[in-house]
């Protein structure tokens, strides 16, 4: 532990701050009283004032302050290379280190300056402005109102630039009487309480208010309504004039178009992936800040386990911005996320109670204080890769500027808990390690996963961020990334997560997610002609087959399933003749759909695990057709749920995977 004033600076810088250890929070002359060891550290400062005076006139750069303020030159010397190497400042790396504390530092810059140290600053004294969201990303400055004082200017002030803000102090010193010092972690927990009412409600509004075209604020436009009712119309009177011949065409089209849904799969199956290899990873020196975001909602047992998979992260702490999103109600998560005492590198925000309760409004709302450069979304039950940051930068580095987003593969880590998790993890190993790299290497459009997404920020910011009212934001931002002219690219390194263990508990999830995809696919819809001509025609069809497929396979399965057994009933009892050549076609198109749509369901997933994956699903993928109808249900389920609660979130539980069997 380094302590402030310990021995090791000059003689001349002995004694300055020795009583600030680790610890000690001293409030200066605005507050409370301080403690008697500050008191008789600041009559000491005040005696010895002229001398002081000469050493801070005599200081050239940041060494020469950390040394004034009591730091010795090995300890200098060890900031400073990790400085050099990460491209920061050794005041940085000093505070990201950990072993010192935040506000004895700023206590002592304080005393060094003469100025009054403030602990914590009052959100009612400052004023919400136009740009204060500024001091999220970098904190320097902020005024505190008085209604019978002139307003103090409250201070980050940076070791590097100490000199020039002494010698300034020195030459006006009435400018004392109007300024103190606070923390940046203080001035930031100020400003996000400051502007939370405002801040909210831009979150919620901005992307509708800014382009009502990607907003899934209004479900259905009078257009969209208007022409569904009359298809709806127009198949009923058909229906009830020639009820056979309507039934028939219908059967042919939505065969048809299964069946094209299913030949993507086979594309997938059949496309030539290259295996998986290991990048070069970028040397670790000189690094960007890059963000993490986490957003939680009642998981409080999983607090611990995400702060330490989080701490893993390979990359330098002072180059990395964690920000954990939990609702401001949510007391028990915020509470269990403090006690766990997380590095400096992290940081809680609190988003106000405001509807849609939903996770892309909570990261929304979070992306005003981001950071980095770069961004990655994580869930709360997930164990990334800790080399996959160093991946992605790499692989940014190394794309077009047009490339905005990354996905890491996600797997299943508790297959065996159950046949459900078993299917969950054949589907996950179908999808992130088959569908999407096909995706990325014929450029087309990505429905990215909701979690290990990594993102350009300034691209992700002008792309108005996440749409607070789609429950399925991630497919729907995959979409709108691409529509604005940019393109998504998978990475190598996974993410462990846990897939849901029961069936309502899965039922709920998937319901959600269909309901997002249904939303996504009405929020294209509104203008085709636009979105074709923005997409192109290759990749607005491949969306069709993406989205629309999905939807479509799953609303029209048990369809399906009873066409083909009065299919087959009828083959069965047809005269020596047969059946007639359009009824045999059906048939066999039925056929193939569901066989096919197991087959490659099972062989997508297996082809891309490893063995050890293999032996956790076992035999449980005979459970397939199940989960097809369960599939079904939930399709069905989110088509009623969307008229009824559109932007409801069902919440997904989770358990920490501390204590459980390295099987699963």
């Amino acid at each position: 532990m380094i302590h402030l004033g310990q021995r090791g600076a000059s003689s001349t810088d002995d004694g300055f701050i020795r009583v600030m250890r680790i610890g000690e929070y001293p409030e200066g002359p605005i507050g409370k009283s301080e403690q008697p060891e500050m008191v008789r550290a600041d009559r000491e400062l005040r005696r010895d004032w002229p001398r002081r005076r000469e050493t801070v006139r005599a200081m050239i750069g940041e060494e020469d302050v950390l040394r004034v303020l009591g730091f010795g030159k090995p300890q200098i010397a060890l900031f400073a290379a990790r400085s050099a190497r990460n491209g920061s400042t050794i005041e940085q790396e000093l505070l990201a280190d950990g072993s010192i504390n935040e506000d004895a530092y700023y206590a002592a810059m304080a005393r060094m300056l003469r100025l009054p140290f403030l602990e914590s600053l009052d959100p009612d004294r400052i004023v919400d402005r136009e740009f204060l969201d500024t001091q999220l990303v970098r904190p320097i400055s902020v005024r505190l109102t008085h209604p019978r004082r002139t307003p103090v200017t409250v201070i980050v002030p940076e070791a590097r630039k100490l000199k020039d803000l002494a010698v300034m102090l020195e030459r006006l010193p009435s400018l004392r009487g109007d300024m103190a010092v606070a923390t940046a972690t203080a001035v930031r927990q100020a400003v996000w309480a400051v502007g939370a009412a405002r801040r909210v409600r831009e979150t919620v509004h901005a992307l509708f208010d800014w382009q009502p075209r990607f907003s899934a604020r209004i479900t259905f436009w009078g257009k969209q309504g208007f022409y569904a009712g009359n298809a709806v119309s127009a198949l009923l009177a058909a229906a009830l004039i020639a009820p056979e011949l309507t039934l028939a065409c219908l059967h042919c089209a939505l065969s048809l178009f299964y069946f094209a849904a299913m030949v993507l799969r086979i594309a997938a199956l059949t496309c030539r992936i290259p295996p998986p290899r290991t990048p070069d990873l970028p040397e670790a020196e000189n690094l960007p800040i890059y963000t993490v975001m986490v957003a939680l909602y009642r998981e409080a047992g999983l607090a611990g386990q995400l702060v330490s998979t989080l701490s893993r992260l390979h990359w330098p702490r002072s180059r990395l911005d964690i920000k954990i999103v939990c609702e401001a109600d949510d007391r028990e998560t915020i509470e269990a996320l403090k006690a766990t005492q997380p590095g400096s590198q992290f940081e809680i925000v609190e988003v106000p109670a405001l509807a849609p309760r939903t996770k892309p409004k909570a990261l929304s709302y979070a992306l005003a204080g981001a950071r980095g450069d770069y961004l990655a979304i994580y869930d709360a039950e997930d164990r990334p890769h800790p080399d996959q940051l160093l991946e992605a930068y790499g692989k940014f580095c190394a794309s077009p500027d047009n490339v905005a987003c990354l996905q890491a593969p996600l797997i299943i880590s508790n297959a065996r808990q159950s046949w459900v998790s078993a299917l969950f993890s054949l589907e996950y190993s179908a999808l992130f390690r088959r569908m999407l790299p096909m995706l990325a290497r014929l450029r087309m459009p990505m429905p990215l996963g909701g979690t290990s997404n990594h993102f350009r920020t300034d691209v992700l910011r002008a792309c108005g961020g996440w749409d607070p009212f789609n429950v399925t934001e991630d497919a729907d931002l995959g979409m709108r990334l691409y529509r604005l002219g940019y393109r998504s690219d998978v990475i190598s390194r996974p993410t462990l997560e846990d897939a849901p263990t029961s069936v309502s508990v899965w039922t709920a999830q998937r319901t959600r997610w269909f309901k997002g995809w249904l939303q996504t696919w009405l929020v294209m819809m509104r203008q085709p002609g636009s979105v074709r001509r923005e997409m192109g025609t290759r990749a607005f069809a491949m969306f069709h087959l993406l989205i629309g497929g999905m939807l479509l396979s799953s609303l029209t399965h048990w369809f399906v399933l009873v066409c083909l057994a009065m299919g087959m009933a009828a083959f069965l009892t047809a005269p020596g003749e047969g059946l007639p050549l359009w009824e045999t076609f059906l048939l066999i198109v039925d056929g193939a759909n569901i066989l096919g749509s197991y087959a490659t369901f099972l062989a997508l997933g297996l082809t891309a695990m490893t063995q050890h994956e293999k032996n956790l699903v076992g035999r449980r993928w005979a459970a397939i057709p199940i989960y097809w109808m369960m599939t079904s249900w939930a399709s069905w389920r989110a088509v009623l749920e969307l008229k009824s609660k559109p932007f409801f979130w069902a919440k997904t539980p989770h358990t920490p995977t501390i204590g459980r069997p390295p099987s699963q």
